[in-house]
C-alpha cells in the first residue's frame, strides 16, 4: 500500500509518501513555516512526490492528522486530504496528533504503555492513554495542568509530548514534531470506515464573533 501522508496540524508543513508493503518511507518534503500552509501544501506533496519517484495517481490511500492543534492549519490539512481522495477515487483516515505521538514512542521504545502530553496553552494540556500495543485508553482530552498532573503524576510508563514535562516530571518533546514514519503506519492500517478525516479540536476557536454584530441583508 503506498500512503500520502499529510500533516499541517502544528507550525509544521509536511508531506510523505510511504509504502506500506516495504515499510519504508520513501520520501519526506516540508519546513516549518508558521502560516501559509493552504499557499504551501500541494508544493510539499509534489516534491515528495517526485523525490518519491511516484505518481499522484498510485497514491493508495491519504493520511492526514486531525488534531489537537492549530485550528486553521487542521482545516488545510483535512480539507485537502478530503479533496484528493475525492479526486484520485481512494480513501483517506484521520489520525489524531496524541495517537501519531504515542506510536513514535512507542516505535522507539516498546512494550510500555505511552502517556501522550501536549501544551495546549492557558495552563491545559491535551491528553491520552495507550496501551503497550498502542491501543488508546479512554478517549482524548483537554485538561486544566494541575487536574492532569494529580491524575497522572504517577503514570507507570512512557510520558512524551510538549507537556509531559508539565504533567509528569518526565522530558518530553518538542511541540509540532510529528513522526511522518508513525502517521503513515497509522494511515495504513487505519479502517477507512471508522477512521474519516474529520477535525479533533477539543477545545472552541480563540477568536471570537464581535458582540452584537449582525449582517444586514439588503
Amino acid at each position: 500500500m503506498l500512503v500520502l501522508a499529510i500533516d499541517t496540524s502544528g507550525s509544521g508543513c509536511f508531506a510523505a509518501v510511504y509504502d506500506g508493503g516495504a515499510g519504508e518511507l520513501l520520501a519526506c518534503a516540508g519546513a516549518d513555516i508558521g502560516r501559509g500552509h493552504a499557499e504551501r501544501l500541494m508544493e510539499f506533496v509534489d516534491e515528495a512526490l517526485s523525490a518519491s519517484g511516484r505518481e499522484l495517481g498510485e497514491i493508495d490511500r491519504i493520511a492526514v492528522t486531525i488534531g489537537p492543534g492549530s485550528f486553521t492549519g487542521i482545516r488545510v490539512g483535512v480539507a485537502a486530504a478530503r479533496g484528493l481522495a475525492l479526486a484520485l477515487g481512494k480513501p483517506a483516515v484521520g489520525i489524531t496528533t496524541l495517537h501519531v505521538v504515542a506510536e513514535s514512542a512507542r516505535l522507539k521504545q516498546a512494550g510500555q504503555p505511552v502517556l501522550v502530553v501536549l501544551d495546549a496553552k492557558r495552563d491545559e494540556v491535551y491528553l491520552q492513554a495507550f496501551d503497550a500495543s498502542g491501543r488508546p485508553q479512554g478517549e482524548a482530552e483537554i485538561l486544566p495542568a494541575e487536574e492532569a498532573r494529580l491524575r497522572f503524576s504517577g503514570f507507570a510508563g512512557i510520558a512524551c509530548g510538549s507537556g509531559a514535562l508539565v504533567v509528569t516530571g518526565a522530558a518530553g518533546g518538542k511541540p509540532d514534531e510529528i513522526d511522518m514514519v508513525a502517521l503513515a503506519r497509522l494511515g495504513a492500517a487505519a479502517d477507512p470506515a471508522s477512521a474519516r478525516p474529520k477535525p479533533l479540536y477539543l477545545r472552541g476557536p480563540d477568536a471570537k464573533p464581535q458582540a452584537g454584530f449582525a449582517v444586514t441583508r439588503a
